[in-house]
């Protein structure tokens, strides 16, 4: 029996709050067809091509990590393919919560929306910092990383965010294309001092199972990279929380989340290949600045590691800028159906969820100011990204076989086979994040225990029966209903 069967009751005993309830809580349609999407997914995680997924050379080496980020790689576009059938399906703001919610009943739905917060506000905070890294290693301004930039960045983008979703999307594509260019031009400068004997130069660990030059850590290795394998592509699964702001996202959002897929797995393999084979394996593990370090052999600045520094900087800008938005309407999605304060889904005459952009940008400020560990909050995100991907693969799979004949105007290929695999891999780099950060793990169980006490105690029984995910959900539940009749 699925969880939503369990749920018919409480379904129809959600509240009523009023008839101008959704107008004030309205975004606005329309803006962002399938180019401006793919663009947003690539902004998602572009500033993972610059740095961060260097570490896990030091977890596994090269052949680790390689694997790795091969075995995420078919994580992520198996889940994507799933996702991309279910955004045709529920074109909602609510994304992975939205899915969850129809599939797995309102604990399920709250699970992932948790989750899926969690890496939202988390991450924009990690990149604050890292931005702040950035400024004051290229001394702009004259500015040292602290919390003045750290707000800076926050009070900058969220204004921009604020002004309207077609000015934020169009400003984060700019960005992103900016970002996107000079990883391009990098390629081709890294590949002009191409070495294979560079690619497998970290000393061996021969105490460690399985190890050899291109495993130098053995095969445990390969597990321990999962999470940095996952810097390549964390946070492309975003795009469907677009989706009350697409043309035609029944169509839109599935073609925009294949195409950002394309274009990650090809930026990822030319990113790592040129890095790794400019300067070798053992010199990047540890540097905050792995492409740039690539181009400099003898330490000295070159006209194109100067470029590379400045487009890493745009690179986290565009990060940043999305994984905002993101933040924003999965929050929005959850307090507009009651699983969350209902003020917080509250939007402006410019039709943004003012309160859904300003109260993670404070949360994810003062976790900036407070801790300046950058490397810590991204671990929690990924173990926030983890549960989702694997809750949203389990949706997929339940959908398919509880409605079979719901309409699909995208069906993923290879069908639950497809999403089977993302919710194995899913799982497999969960437990992976508890060999690299245990302290993160816990912090992120520590979050999820705080807001699931919220949830069984309040807020699931105060949930709004007009809002798209609950309707979706009770409909579904009376249709079961008639068919048992």
């Amino acid at each position: 029996m699925s969880l939503e069967s369990t749920e018919p009751s409480k379904a129809r005993a959600a509240e009523d709050p009023g008839d101008d309830y959704l107008e004030r809580r309205a975004l606005r349609r329309g803006n962002a067809g399938w180019v401006l999407l793919t663009g947003l997914g690539v902004a998602y995680v572009v500033s993972g091509d610059y740095s961060g997924w260097n570490s896990g050379l030091k977890e596994g080496g090269f052949g680790g990590l390689g694997i790795a980020m091969a075995l995420m790689g078919v994580m992520y576009a198996c889940m994507v393919f799933s996702l991309a059938e279910l955004s045709s399906v529920l074109p909602t703001a609510g994304g992975g919560y939205g899915f969850a919610r129809r599939a797995l009943g309102p604990w399920g739905g709250f699970l992932t929306g948790t989750a899926i917060l969690i890496e939202y506000i988390l991450a924009p905070a990690a990149i604050s910092i890292f931005i702040g890294d950035y400024v004051e290693s290229l001394e702009l301004f004259s500015l040292e990383s602290g919390w003045p930039v750290y707000l800076a960045c926050f009070v900058i983008f969220i204004g921009i965010h604020l002004w309207g979703v077609g000015e934020a999307l169009r400003f984060s594509f700019v960005v992103t294309g900016i970002a996107v260019a000079a990883l391009l031009v990098f390629a081709v400068g890294a590949f002009m001092d191409f070495d294979a004997s560079r690619l497998n130069d970290i000393a061996v660990d021969h105490d460690a199972f399985g190890a050899n030059s291109w495993l130098p850590l053995g095969l445990l290795g390969i597990w321990a990279a999962f999470p940095f394998g996952m810097w390549f592509f964390l946070g492309v699964e975003g795009v469907p929380l677009a989706a009350e702001e697409t043309k035609d996202p029944a169509r839109t959002l599935p073609r925009a989340i294949r195409w950002s897929l394309c274009i990650l797995v090809a930026l990822a393999l030319l990113t790592f290949f040129a890095s790794a084979g400019a300067r070798g394996s053992a010199a990047l593990q540890d540097t905050g600045n792995p492409l740039v370090e690539a181009l400099q052999p003898d330490g000295r600045a070159t006209a194109l590691s100067r470029v590379i520094n400045y487009a890493g900087l745009a690179g986290l800008v565009a990060s940043f800028f999305s994984l905002i938005y993101a933040g924003s309407r999965q929050l929005f999605a959850l307090s507009r159906a009651g699983y969350l304060p209902r003020f917080l889904s509250l939007t402006s005459s410019r039709k943004a969820p003012y309160l859904g952009l300003l109260v993670p940008g404070a949360i994810g400020f003062a976790l900036a100011a407070a801790t300046g560990d950058g490397a810590r909050m991204l671990n929690v995100a990924v173990f926030g990204a983890t549960i989702s991907y694997a809750l949203m693969s389990l949706s997929h799979i339940v959908l398919r076989r509880r409605e079979p004949h719901l309409p699909r105007p995208y069906r993923t290929p290879g069908g639950i086979v497809t999403s089977s695999a993302a919710l194995v891999l899913a799982c497999a780099a969960l437990v992976a994040t508890f060999l690299v950060d245990v302290t993160a793990a816990f912090i992120a169980l520590g979050v999820y225990v705080v807001a699931l006490a919220y949830f069984g105690l309040y807020s699931r029984k105060h949930l709004v029966a007009r809002a798209p995910e609950e309707e979706f959900a009770a409909l579904a539940a009376a249709e079961a209903e008639l068919e048992r009749h």
